[in-house]
């Protein structure tokens, strides 16, 4: 699956497994590699310490990662500390309706 960040193509891959991408094996439920433009989601699997609903937290997965992608593409993460600590209130508010455009084609809004 495709979806277009600030003009950049972006892939989506999921149910990745950890032997495919060794970073999933720090427990991480994705990642966004800028350097190749792929945003990697962690096959979701239920067990005894997972999420009840893994569709609903793998949305959150994806639109926590496309949040990375946008914020990398819009420079903000090259230049900023901040950036890259989760701290983007004011550019989510600056950059919403876009990330909102993104979220809905990739059916990752909230239920």
């Amino acid at each position: 699956m495709k979806v277009n960040v600030l003009g950049t193509e972006y892939e989506i891959i999921s149910d990745a497994t950890a032997s495919e991408y060794p970073i999933l094996e720090s427990h991480a439920d994705g990642f966004c590699d800028f350097t190749t433009k792929k945003i990697v989601i962690a096959e979701m699997k239920p067990d005894d310490y997972s999420m009840k609903d893994l569709k609903s937290y793998e949305k959150k997965v994806v639109r926590h990662e496309l949040v990375h992608a946008f914020l990398y593409e819009s420079g903000l993460d090259v230049n900023s500390e901040w950036a890259r600590n989760e701290e983007i209130v004011d550019w989510i508010a600056l950059q919403f309706p876009k990330m909102n455009k993104a979220f809905e084609e990739m059916k990752v809004m909230c239920d």
